[in-house]
């Protein structure tokens, strides 16, 4: 699995409201929280990592999590002085044990690429597995695909079929399809032609490329039972 870009960027916090203010962080309401994150993200992306740095400091300071996953993307990036994988690492901690799913994607990531060190599959899984949990569908896909391909755990087609599940009802086109094939092959789940044009089909929706010609012989198959 390559690294998933989508956590790379910064981010606002999920859930909270517009409002600004001029009071320290940690006095803020959650709608004055957000607009300070607003702010920072604007000052980064104007290229001013220094006062960036500082911006995401004082939210994070006063246990924003957002502002934690943040400074963790601009030390990977390498945009600070002494830019740390290590110190990119115990930020995203900090970020996900407050319940940020995204840092707990990424921390999933950057295990099973090597980034942090050597390869560590099973901490991998494990970070991928409460992000899916939480909902996130680019984790079921990943804790999907471990299980199918034993990445950090034995092969577990039972496992993979469920996350794979998880997903595709999420939209991801790749569960779907995958989804599919598993109902054809009764890989996993029992056999079952009619839930694997389900599947098919609805990656189809979705613009998958190879789902069409599959739906043509699922309903051949079926219009000769």
């Amino acid at each position: 699995m390559t690294m998933n870009q989508g956590w790379m960027g910064l981010l606002l916090a999920a859930g909270l409201l517009a409002g600004s203010g001029g009071a320290r962080a940690d006095e803020m309401t959650p709608a004055e929280r957000h607009t300070a994150l607003a702010q920072a993200v604007a000052v980064y992306e104007r290229g001013d990592f220094a006062a960036a740095e500082l911006r995401f400091t004082a939210l994070a300071n006063a246990g924003e999590p957002a502002a934690w996953h943040n400074l963790a993307v601009m030390h990977l990036r390498g945009e600070l002085p002494g830019a740390s994988d290590d110190k990119a690492r115990e930020l995203l901690l900090k970020a996900a044990e407050r319940g940020f799913v995204t840092a707990a994607l990424a921390l999933g990531e950057l295990y099973e690429s090597g980034r942090l060190g050597a390869k560590d599959l099973p901490q991998a899984l494990a970070w991928y597995q409460r992000a899916a949990d939480a909902g996130s569908v680019d984790a079921q896909v990943a804790t999907a695909t471990a299980y199918f391909m034993g990445r950090g755990t034995r092969p577990d087609a039972v496992q993979a079929a469920h996350w794979y599940r998880m997903a595709a009802n999420g939209g991801d086109v790749g569960a779907q399809y995958i989804l599919g094939s598993m109902y054809e092959k009764g890989d996993g789940v029992a056999p079952d032609l009619r839930l694997a044009r389900y599947w098919y089909a609805a990656a189809a929706r979705q613009g998958d490329e190879a789902a069409p010609a599959k739906l043509k012989e699922i309903d051949s198959r079926l219009g000769s039972q």
